[in-house]
This record gives C-alpha cells, sequence and structure tokens, in this order.
C-alpha cells in the first residue's frame, strides 16, 4: 500500500505482494506493476481496503484486493480489467 497526497487529492495504490514489480500484458494492453507507484507499508488486506474510504483517487492490482474492494461495494465486478489474467481497478472520487 502506498499513500500519496497531491494538492487536494490522495492517491492509494495497492497491490497484491505476488504481482509487485511484474509485468501483465493482454493483447497490446501492458501494465507495469512498478515498485517505485505501488510499494510501500506492506499490510493486511482488510487494512488496505479500508483506507480506500478516505482517498479520493484510487489504483490496485491483484485477486486478493481487487476481490475484497469487490466484497465491501467499492468496485463493481464490471467495472474490473482483466490483464493477463489478474484483476485490475481504479476508483475516482469526485
Amino acid at each position: 500500500m502506498k499513500l500519496r497526497k497531491a494538492g487536494r487529492n490522495v492517491l492509494l495504490a495497492l497491490c497484491d505482494v505476488d504481482v509487485l514489480g511484474k509485468t501483465l500484458r493482454d493483447g497490446r494492453v501492458v501494465l507495469h506493476v512498478n515498485e517505485d507507484f505501488y510499494k510501500g507499508a506492506r499490510v493486511s488486506i482488510d487494512e488496505a481496503v479500508c483506507m480506500i474510504e478516505n482517498c479520493t483517487i484510487v489504483n490496485m492490482v491483484g485477486k486478493h484486493v481487487v476481490g475484497r474492494a469487490i466484497e465491501r461495494g467499492y468496485v463493481h465486478p464490471e467495472a474490473v480489467l482483466d490483464i493477463g489474467g489478474v484483476p485490475h481497478a481504479q476508483i475516482v472520487k469526485f
């Protein structure tokens, strides 16, 4: 989990440990799960997903974290992209 502030926005980057540092591909879509962007505090999935409430932008990658965000109602299952078999979702609050 990594938190950043940019003006009035709070960006939360979440990923499962097993995808950190990997490059995911699906046709022309390529997602680098870059350590500079995602690597921060190592926390439980529940703790990470609880942070969504306080953020304006959320970027998440991985079966566990995206699955829990769906369970908690933060992400609609149809809004999830599958990139190389790994779920990816974003939340932007206005």
